[in-house]
């Protein structure tokens, strides 16, 4: 067996290990009950050291110099696949398996009792596993950034998006942050000055927005043989190619909450599994990074899902649901309510227009709690802070703030730029996708997806990792990542 076919088989047992990470995660999240936190935080760091010591195995770095000598007899997926061998080995190698299975743990405990202090409004009780979880992560990061000759952040950021650089994040963000406030203050006005938003009367019971969320995602292309939608704390996509699964969360008040979570979920799902099915446990079949993740989530919700053509696809399909009728529940007031625009607290529930300084809010006070600069004990005041600069409100609780969501109390570092960066890419590739389909918005209103699926499976989901972030954008839209694209759609949306 030649080097290269002996990390391939090697690589394919490991992730074949980490798709058992993966779904133990989601029932940890979804399914599991609170008595099993103890036993699931040990079984996720033994299985995580398992991982670790097959990545970090003392031939590893041999396998991989003899492999090179092999590149001239190598196809092109394969030699993209060494490249992602050497990029994991790497991370793995600059971090001891003591310190994996430390962190491991404290993800897990900090994690189960943020779902508690969460609803609670506890952070006092949620404070000392975030820092225990910051501490590790941090020594992690350094560790990293020796290895890497980097910043401690860009070497968390390179876990989520390979090669990203704050040199990047932060011209684009601050592009954003030039245009948005003005944008915003443009769009309020404009919808003040309209009549008011019809409101469909509730309550909504769970169990229809959950038959209106299935029957969406099934037209829209979603394999339930391959998959399922459950509930958790937080909506996520989890589990694997093969077994791909959803969460949403309900509001008896406000259906669009858990549709539109459960549709931004679905995103994230058909790339999943539109992962080329030969590459299946490769590296180079893995998602390119996060911020191509997001943007295909964001690409669905944002700009496929709250359009006016999906409203009419969709309005009919929810009136049978929830078997109502009136004003409110015509295409037009839909697609009205999908794109109300108001300063809110949640991220999750923010619209297009706000999006992005929740996301910047993020990164800037994560960026300031790895450098040494915040500590999490001041971070309710910190995110107050921050929130009043970027939107001009403060959350009365810290349910609304600092503890709204998941990733820092799981070790989530960052993570949080992607989610922006997602955006962007979404809107330069619906654009390009408008471009090469001219029909789209036809096919939309009849339920009609298969044709803009297949353009994503091949412009974006059929590429793996086998291309970087840039040149993926590149080839799929034409050009590299801009906010050009992003500010024109939110132009012709709201103010056109």
């Amino acid at each position: 067996m030649t080097a290269y076919r002996e990390l391939e088989a090697r690589f394919g047992r490991l992730g074949a290990l980490e798709e058992a990470i993966a779904v133990l995660h989601w029932d940890q999240a979804a399914m599991m009950p609170p008595g099993g936190a103890a036993a699931r935080s040990e079984q996720l760091a033994t299985l995580r050291v398992l991982a670790h010591e097959m990545l970090t195995a003392p031939d590893i770095g041999d396998r991989l110099a003899a492999a090179d000598d092999e590149a001239n007899r190598l196809g092109a997926w394969q030699s993209a696949n060494l490249r992602e061998m050497r990029r994991k080995w790497r991370h793995a190698a600059a971090v001891p398996g003591d310190l994996v299975a430390a962190l491991s743990r404290a993800r897990s405990e900090s994690e189960t009792v943020w779902r508690q202090a969460r609803p609670a409004n506890d952070f006092a009780a949620a404070l000392p596993g975030l820092e225990r979880v910051l501490a590790l992560t941090r020594e992690a990061a350094a560790a990293k950034a020796a290895a890497f000759n980097t910043s401690a952040y860009e070497a968390l950021l390179d876990q989520y998006e390979p090669g990203g650089s704050i040199a990047l994040i932060d011209r684009l963000f601050d592009e954003l942050a030039g245009f948005l406030p003005e944008l915003l203050d443009a769009v309020l006005a404009r919808q003040a000055a309209q009549p008011p938003v019809l409101q469909p009367s509730g309550p909504f019971p769970v169990a229809a927005q959950r038959r209106a969320a299935l029957a969406l995602m099934e037209q829209i292309g979603f394999d339930f043989a391959h998959g399922r939608l459950d509930e958790s704390a937080h909506p996520f996509c989890g589990g694997t190619a093969d077994d791909v699964r959803l969460t949403t969360r309900y509001d008896e008040a406000d259906f669009a909450k858990a549709l539109m979570g459960a549709l931004h979920e679905t995103g994230h799902a058909l790339y999943k599994r539109g992962l080329p099915a030969e590459w299946r446990r490769q590296p180079v079949g893995a998602a390119r990074g996060m911020a191509v993740h997001e943007s295909q989530s964001l690409f669905l919700e944002m700009q496929v899902c709250r359009g006016q053509a999906f409203a009419q696809f969709a309005a009919p399909l929810l009136r049978e649901v929830f078997a109502a009728d009136g004003p409110a529940w015509e295409p037009g007031a839909l697609y009205r309510r999908q794109i109300a625009v108001r300063r809110g607290l949640i991220r999750v529930d923010a619209d297009e227009v706000t999006y992005p300084a929740h996301v910047i809010l993020r990164y800037r006070l994560e960026r300031a709690m790895i450098a040494g600069d915040l500590r999490p004990r001041d971070l309710p005041g910190a995110w107050a802070d921050e929130m009043r600069r970027l939107l001009g409100i403060v959350p009365d609780t810290d349910r609304d703030g600092c503890l709204q969501d998941i990733h820092w109390y799981d070790g989530a570092w960052g993570y949080f730029p992607t989610y922006t960066l997602g955006a962007l890419i979404a809107a330069q590739l619906f654009a390009a996708a408008r471009d090469a389909l001219p029909g789209i918005d036809d096919a939309i209103v009849t339920g009609k997806f298969q044709l803009l699926l297949d353009w994503l499976r091949d412009a974006v989901h059929a590429k793996g990792s086998s291309l970087s972030t840039e040149e993926l954008v590149v080839a799929a839209t034409g050009g590299p990542l801009a906010t050009d694209a992003f500010c024109r759609h939110l132009r012709a949306r709201y103010l056109e």
